[in-house]
């Protein structure tokens, strides 16, 4: 995230900055070099020129703020319908088993609301409304549980410990041991 704010400014730094804008646009009308007004509100004369070019071609609105830039892209309403068409199963929107996968959440969205995300939109949307990845309900009915420990027991410390031995090496082609 660029701001500490969670990915955009507040509103009173939105409005402070759309203050500075204002100022560029009402300089422009007097006819003043983009240098001296770069120097004077404290800012880059890229910035002055790009505002110069959106106030020659709208006027003083091109320079007003258009509000935060990462709105979300789904309100709440269309996250309800979202959620109503999740809990119907992924078989209800034509896919052949019952697992959710993000893609399918996209293809969801974009057939139900249609609005076009990403996949990572789809996982941070998802995501700040509660939801996570899946986890089964409840194990597998053909799963060993005797087996499971005896592997946890037995199998496991040998794969888990290292294969280097504990003995300190040398680098060195002289000496015998690194031989």
């Amino acid at each position: 995230m660029r701001y500490p704010e969670g990915g955009g400014l507040t509103a009173e730094r939105r409005a402070f900055r759309e203050g500075i804008r204002l100022q560029a646009g009402e300089r422009f009308g007097a006819g003043e070099k983009t240098a001296v007004i770069a120097k004077d509100l404290r800012v880059s004369v890229r910035s002055v020129e790009r505002w110069g070019r959106a106030w020659r071609e709208g006027g003083m609105e091109a320079l007003r703020s258009r509000g935060p830039a990462n709105s979300p892209t789904v309100t709440d309403a269309q996250f309800a319908v979202l959620e109503a068409e999740l809990g119907k199963g992924p078989t209800a929107h034509g896919f052949e088993d019952e697992r959710w996968t993000l893609v399918r959440v996209q293809t969801v969205i974009r057939r139900r609301l249609r609005v076009s995300l990403s996949v990572a939109t789809v996982w941070r949307l998802l995501k700040r409304h509660g939801w996570s990845w899946q986890a089964p309900a409840r194990r597998a009915l053909e799963r060993d549980e005797h087996g499971v420990e005896l592997w946890k027991k037995e199998v496991w410390p040998q794969v888990k410990a290292s294969r280097r031995h504990s003995g300190h090496g040398s680098s060195s082609r002289t000496k015998p041991a690194s031989r």
